[in-house]
């Protein structure tokens, strides 16, 4: 089968740090953004990953020749931001049969498994999956019938326009028929695709449980990182305590206090304070500083007594001595 993520945009929120990496293959561990993303599929179901994105393309598409996966990526450019439906529209020549759709910052404990059984048993142009919450009138509400089949679909509702509090979850399976409802250009699926096909009864839907993260924000890639952790979700390295490390290069002092964090290998903490951080290769923090929910790029150094909270630090950073940063995001050099 086939599998489309949908990677189209900057990474904006995620600056600086996708400044110099596309937000596809930022390390979540010791796996790609995009590969946990492709999870969620059966792993025997996967044979082509076909990226469609336009923002640093020939770095994605150089590091997947350069690093082994177990399945093909193809990438499909988008020369101008085409939406979510245009940018699945812009695949229509290389997809046949039924495949996959996925957004491209979803970390989730989904099994596609039970939609691909969904979609066999019902038919239909496509099945998606779903998440409950408390609030949907940010998302794309769905109305489901006892038969597992979509009956209506509202990008976005106003509080008075609620009719259900399961949202679209960001991952699909499609029959290639769906090409038939995305016109050539841009296009949006939530607002223009899924309404018509649930009027006219051609998509079913599943909620699943456990965890669902749009991984798009410095607070929700850190609740990503977590997610993972928690459920061991690594090729190699070592979960100690709630923390990830890489592997045995990774150093710690013994007066540190480092929680719910990622470490990636040559990383070095010094009697320091973390919590909810994302360090990447050969990072070092001195001395009495504290971090939280803070992300720190490759190469980079935070001198003695920082304070960090809510920062994305750009990669090959020096941040001096003494310094106090809340809920910025831009790079320091």
């Amino acid at each position: 089968m086939q599998v489309v993520v949908l990677a189209g945009g900057f990474g904006t929120r995620l600056r600086p740090w996708t400044y110099g990496i596309p937000k596809p293959i930022l390390p979540m561990l010791d796996k790609t953004l995009l590969e946990h993303v492709v999870e969620v599929m059966p792993s025997d179901k996967v044979d082509e990953v076909i990226v469609a994105g336009g923002y640093k393309i020939d770095m994605i598409e150089q590091y997947f020749k350069d690093n082994e996966v177990p399945f093909d990526v193809r990438i499909v450019t988008e020369s101008e931001p085409l939406g979510t439906g245009g940018a699945l529209g812009n695949c229509r020549d290389i997809i046949s049969g039924t495949f996959a759709c996925l957004n491209g910052d979803i970390i989730s404990s989904l099994n596609m498994q039970k939609g691909i059984e969904l979609q066999e048993k019902n038919g239909g142009v496509g099945t998606l999956a779903l998440w409950e919450v408390e609030d949907p009138t940010r998302f794309g509400i769905v109305g489901i019938d006892e038969h597992d089949r979509i009956t209506q679909f509202k990008e976005k509702p106003k509080q008075e326009e609620v009719f259900s509090n399961l949202i679209n979850a960001g991952s699909y399976l499609f029959e290639d028929d769906i090409f038939s409802y995305i016109p050539k250009g841009k296009c949006s699926l939530e607002r223009e695709v899924f309404p018509v096909l649930a009027e006219e009864n051609e998509l079913n839907g599943y909620a699943f449980e456990g965890y669902f993260i749009d991984a798009g924000t410095p607070e929700s890639w850190s609740a990503g990182v977590q997610a993972c952790i928690a459920n061991q979700r690594w090729k190699s390295g070592v979960r100690k305590g709630s923390n990830w490390h890489a592997d045995s290069s990774v150093q710690i002092g013994k007066n540190c206090k480092v929680e719910h964090t990622m470490l990636a290998k040559k990383t070095q903490i010094n009697d320091s304070i973390l919590s909810r951080c994302s360090l990447l290769e050969g990072v070092q923090i001195k001395e009495k500083s504290i971090l939280y929910n803070t992300m720190v790029g490759r190469d980079t150094t935070i001198g003695k007594n920082c304070h960090l909270n809510n920062v994305v630090v750009d990669h090959n950073s020096v941040i001096p001595d003494g310094t106090v940063l809340d809920d910025t995001q831009w790079p320091i050099k």
